[in-house]
């Protein structure tokens, strides 16, 4: 349930005019309006759907920001020039001098201005390592901020204006944040202190739906939204949810305005500073998809975690007023294996498997029974393993198997550990159960012989801690999201207690790259590579200065609002660097 049962959140009167006009509410689109109303403009958020914040509103709420404030008060210094090279390294022919240099001079500035001057607030990452510790640049920790936990109460009647957490990845509900949060519900039945936590947790969380229909402990991007959201209402921006752009409105090659359809009919709002497209990229636009996906274009399903209201709306008003498509040579998409879940309602959701891969005790394995990448990789890395090994007109899909040890300690995928009880996604089909790996194999579809061939060779090595195959634990990344209790190795033990546990994973993404061709202004490039006046692109929208490459957690988030507090100086005419000081 999205509303507060006794209020409704407060309806703008219309306006036929503003200063900046923002497409989107999503991080970088609410960061763009906080900023520039904060400079002094009369803003505009239009959203499409009836509720505010976008993919961001779902996501793990962690920006990537090096030598942000909370690492160096922390007495984490690193000289500039060390996450320009790791990206340097990542990036290879993608890195782009301009915008990444922007990036990392602004991202700090930018974490600061909100601290300072906003409810946005943020907790340290400063344990959180980047994904790939054999770039010898790469960090084992003080590049990341999440948001900090958020009391829903404090947006009164607004609080209907927020997106909900994904329904599939919380407990009914109730957003759960990563670390010590997650920890003690993994923990729920092993630890006294995790059992006491989780019990206040939950009864708050019910309490909540009984008095306003929704949980108020927002954790991870809903806590991030809120903070946005709460900002931009002390600052008197305008949101107007239900309310998507028909077409953006041009004079003389300038972008003026746009066309967009209200609950009470079309109508033009003048922008005279401009329009900053932030619409959440195009991950459910089939279209798209077939131009950019090359699994797609093979005939092959996408299965995107995002809202499905993500359908490339932002990039198709910026090429239609003459902007061009940035491409990514190496990822168009933010890559991340999905099961899919069948809801109560029917409708199919994709939940992203984020969390139980590097954990000790589980394999993904091909139809053939054998692995294909180190499991406890990013998510991006381990479907782009899979993209490359399936053969070419097979369909992109996999397994995920562990045993009963693992699946009742840390769950399997939307298969929650106990003591919830498992007979709800056996019965669904959701999970699949062996009393021996054969009959697991017969239950998926997977090459029985193969598989087998597999676990022998895994578990013998894995019962000293070792994966040579494909060296699982070897990096920070793959340690840190393992379980510290298993030694020698946090990511490594053998899956030997049946009975047998298996989940389909598919083709999926958090988002996309690919977007539109921007400056480092976030002002959006025609074809020749000349900024349009008076139109930006941030977010998903914004060609990522990533490349299609993932270099680390947070990736998303943190170029989107860095680049969203660029935009409203550039629209505001405000030279970056002097608001954190003001």
């Amino acid at each position: 349930m999205s509303a507060m049962h006794h209020a409704s959140a407060r309806r703008p009167e219309p306006v036929n005019d503003c200063d900046l006009l923002v497409v989107g509410s999503g991080a970088g689109g609410l960061s763009c309006a906080v900023t520039a109303a904060h400079l002094g403009l009369e803003v505009v958020v239009v959203e499409k759907e009836p509720v505010l914040g976008g993919t961001s509103a779902w996501s793990g709420g962690w920006l990537w920001i090096p030598r942000n404030p909370l690492a160096r008060a922390a007495g984490i210094e690193e000289s500039p020039q060390a996450a320009r090279r790791y990206l340097q390294e990542e990036l290879q022919e993608g890195f782009d001098p301009a915008r990444v240099d922007m990036f990392l001079q602004q991202g700090p500035e930018m974490v600061e201005f909100f601290r300072r001057h906003t409810a946005v607030d943020f907790i340290d990452g400063n344990k959180i390592p980047d994904f790939h510790g054999r770039n010898p640049h790469a960090a084992g920790g003080g590049r990341s901020v999440c948001a900090a936990p958020f009391d829903g109460r404090e947006l009164g009647a607004d609080i209907a204006l927020l997106r909900p957490p994904l329904d599939l990845i919380s407990l009914w509900g109730m957003g759960i944040a990563g670390g010590a949060d997650l920890g003690h519900f993994m923990n729920v039945t092993r630890s006294a202190a995790s059992l006491w936590h989780v019990t206040r947790r939950v009864g708050r969380h019910w309490w909540d739906l009984l008095r306003h229909g929704r949980g108020m402990q927002l954790v991870n991007g809903n806590a991030l939204v809120a903070r946005l959201l709460k900002s931009a209402l002390e600052r008197q921006v305008r949101l107007y949810p239900d309310c998507p752009v028909q077409r953006l409105l041009t004079d003389e090659g300038r972008i003026v305005g746009a066309r967009v359809k209200t609950v009470d009919g079309e109508r033009e709002i003048r922008a005279r500073r401009g329009v900053v497209l932030a619409a959440g990229g195009f991950p459910h636009d089939p279209e798209r998809q077939r131009q950019l996906f090359a699994h797609v274009a093979g005939g092959d399903r996408h299965y995107s975690a995002a809202p499905p209201s993500n359908t490339g709306d932002g990039l198709r008003l910026g090429e239609a007023a003459g902007g061009r498509i940035g491409a990514c040579a190496h990822a168009s998409g933010a890559w991340a294996p999905v099961s899919r879940v069948r809801r109560k309602d029917g409708s199919v959701g994709a939940f992203p498997h984020l969390a139980e891969r590097a954990k000790p005790g589980i394999i993904g394995v091909l139809r053939d029974g054998r692995r294909f990448a180190n499991e406890a990789d990013s998510y991006h890395d381990l479907m782009s393993a899979l993209l490359a090994a399936v053969p070419p007109g097979e369909p992109v899909e996999a397994w995920l198997i562990c045993d009963h040890r693992f699946q009742r300690r840390y769950g399997l995928g939307f298969s929650r550990p106990a003591p919830v009880p498992l007979f709800p996604y056996l019965g669904s089909g959701y999970l699949k159960r062996g009393a021996t790996p054969a009959e697991l194999a017969r239950e998926c579809g997977i090459d029985a012989g193969g598989l087998a061939a597999t676990l022998e060779q895994y578990n013998r090595h894995a019962r000293e801690g070792l994966d040579p195959a494909f060296g699982r634990g070897e990096v920070a990344y793959n340690r840190v999201n393992g379980d510290a209790r298993q030694q020698p190795n946090p990511c490594v033990a053998p899956i030997e207690e049946g009975p047998f546990y298996g989940v389909k994973i598919v083709a999926g993404s958090l988002g996309t790259f690919a977007g539109l061709a921007t400056d480092e202004f976030a002002r959006v490039l025609d074809e020749g590579g000349t900024p349009l006046p008076g139109l930006y692109a941030v977010g998903n929208d914004m060609a990522s200065i990533m490349a299609g490459r993932y270099p680390s957690g947070g990736i998303t988030l943190g170029p989107a609002m860095t680049f969203g507090y660029v935009a409203a100086h550039d629209a505001a005419g405000v030279e970056l660097g002097k608001l954190v000081d003001g």
